[in-house]
This record gives C-alpha cells, sequence and structure tokens, in this order.
C-alpha cells in the first residue's frame, strides 16, 4: 500500500433518533461513504486517496461532515451528489468546494 496524498474521514457517529446533538448517521452519511469508496474506484485513484469512515467530527448540527487532510479542510451537509464535485475539485483539483465548507467557527 502507498501512502495516499489525501485521507477524507466520513462521519458515521450513530446517536440514535431524537438525541439532542443529531448524528451524521441520521443526517446520511451511509449513501454519503458508500459514494465516496464507488468514486474512488471508478477513478482508480486508490493509490492515491484513501476514505475512511470515522466516529463524531464535532459539528453534528452540519451532518453528514466529511473531514479532508493534509489540508484539514472539513465540509458539511455532504449529500451523495455532492461527492463528484469534492473529487474533481478538491481531491483532484487541489481546490475545496467552496459552497460545502462549514463555517470557519467550527475550529474555534
Amino acid at each position: 500500500m502507498s501512502k495516499p496524498e489525501k485521507h477524507v474521514f466520513v462521519c458515521a457517529q450513530n446517536r440514535g433518533p431524537g438525541h439532542p446533538r443529531g448524528s451524521c448517521m441520521q443526517s446520511g452519511c451511509a449513501p454519503v461513504f458508500e459514494e465516496f469508496l464507488f468514486e474512488l474506484q471508478r477513478r482508480n485513484l486508490t493509490d492515491k486517496i484513501a476514505i475512511t469512515n470515522t466516529g463524531c467530527l464535532g459539528p453534528c448540527g452540519t451532518g453528514p461532515n466529511v473531514l479532508v487532510y493534509p489540508e484539514g479542510v472539513m465540509y458539511g451537509r455532504v449529500g451523495k451528489e455532492d461527492v463528484a464535485a469534492i473529487f474533481d475539485q478538491h481531491l483532484v483539483g487541489d481546490a475545496p468546494v467552496a459552497r460545502l465548507l462549514v463555517p470557519a467557527e467550527v475550529w474555534g
């Protein structure tokens, strides 16, 4: 396995219905994660990009959340339909997708 150039973390936290913080699972992260895996395979980028589902990334109210390293760029309210844009513009093109960025105050 080669060292990835970029690593994508897709929050898969599940707190269950009615939890005051909500969760990315309740916001629909499963199809987003599946779409990232599909695009990774379709584009044959497994040697350059790693995709990992993870626990809570913090801003539960903006889920599904996706975090991309090494840049430390966090996306919020990501839908399955946004994954191709993240691949095209950010993972391949090195330009974050501005419309999906979480507010700057998320990082404190």
